[in-house]
């Protein structure tokens, strides 16, 4: 029964990228629609950092390594421009610093 979960969420996954590649790939977008799609990455950043570091009662749950990984990460966006390489430079901030204490 898990394995049937599991395939259908991925056959489920898939047809819904597949969607847009297929269906929409013949249309194009209006500028102001691709404008507001290059937020899109920095605001489920933010969304998944903000749930890390809370707790469900809305209180700050974050450590050293947290803090110091989301500091990093914030210095190596705004320096590069790169959300890749934020990422890295944020995780592996935490990693160290969590191996460390």
């Amino acid at each position: 029964m898990i394995a049937l979960a599991i395939v259908l969420t991925g056959i489920g996954s898939y047809a819904m990228r597949a969607f847009f590649i297929f269906v929409l790939a013949r249309y194009t977008f209006p500028p102001i629609l691709l404008r507001a799609l290059e937020y899109v990455a920095p605001t489920v950043m933010a969304a998944l950092v903000i749930s890390m570091l809370t707790t469900p009662e809305g209180e700050i749950a974050a450590g050293l390594p947290e803090l110091l990984g989301l500091i990093c990460t914030g210095v190596a966006a705004k320096a590069t421009g790169n959300h890749i390489l934020a990422l890295v430079a944020g995780m592996g901030t935490f990693w160290l610093i969590g191996a460390i204490i």
